[in-house]
């Protein structure tokens, strides 16, 4: 895979996305991995979620869907995690899984709005220039928020890190491809090693409930262009890129 199929390298944001998000993008051939960084609107989700085909499973008393090996996957890893006297529970309720787009844009106006008016009240951005982000695409919104973080103004839900650790941009979810899923018991080892070794892997640093379906054995990783990480206890696997 040519990283200027899915990616245009040359624009700021969809770098940082495949940055951030990327190693959905070398998950195993059983699976449809996203057709780009990002997604154009709901209606380019729709399709690509009805093609792949939606599969729900129960978990907690929760039905969430992905793609069907990854949900028969997410299941024998519960089993696993059984055994060793834990469950595999879904943070958040359905939206721990399959998400639309429109899910992804909430999402992130509820980081953005309460964190412009965090700066204005600081003095650090000016209402007007506020009000003329707040009016802005949300392509051109994610751009505008990621060069005020140069400047130390940061949009996570604590205001201290950048919000693309906290949210994903808007058509850039990994739960767009239904092979996300965020996990209520993410502090527990053997949770860790049961999901592992049905491909589940923890990609996205600063997101410590969020899991990625890969579908390949730990060890293939590094071969398929990711790189092992050790960040807050726990190990993540990001794009080498």
């Amino acid at each position: 895979m040519r990283l200027d199929q899915i990616c245009c390298l040359d624009d700021a944001v969809s770098r940082r996305v495949l940055e951030d998000y990327g190693a959905v993008f070398i998950a195993a051939d059983s699976v449809r991995v996203p057709p780009a960084c990002v997604f154009s609107g709901e209606e380019q989700v729709r399709a690509f979620q009805d093609a792949v085909g939606i599969c729900a499973a129960t978990l907690g008393g929760v039905e969430i869907e992905l793609q069907p090996v990854a949900a028969n996957a997410l299941l024998d890893a519960r089993d696993e995690a059984r055994h060793e006297g834990f469950e595999i529970t879904p943070r958040g309720g359905v939206e721990a899984a399959r998400r639309g787009f429109d899910d992804t844009l909430r999402l992130w106006h509820s980081r953005i709005q309460p964190a412009l008016d965090y700066w204005c009240v600081r003095g650090r951005l000016a209402p007007e220039r506020a009000d003329d982000l707040r009016r802005l695409a949300p392509c051109e919104q994610v751009s505008a928020v990621l060069e005020l973080e140069v400047e130390d103004i940061f949009f996570s839900k604590d205001f201290s890190k950048s919000v693309l650790y906290s949210v994903a941009a808007p058509g850039t979810s990994q739960h767009l491809s239904m092979l996300a899923f965020d996990v209520v018991e993410f502090r527990e080892p053997a949770v860790r090693r049961a999901l592992a070794s049905h491909g589940w892997f923890q990609t996205v640093i600063g997101d410590l409930p969020h899991f990625t379906f890969i579908g390949r054995e730990e060890q293939q990783l590094i071969a398929h262009g990711l790189r092992r990480v050790e960040a807050d206890g726990q190990i993540f696997w990001i794009p080498d890129v």
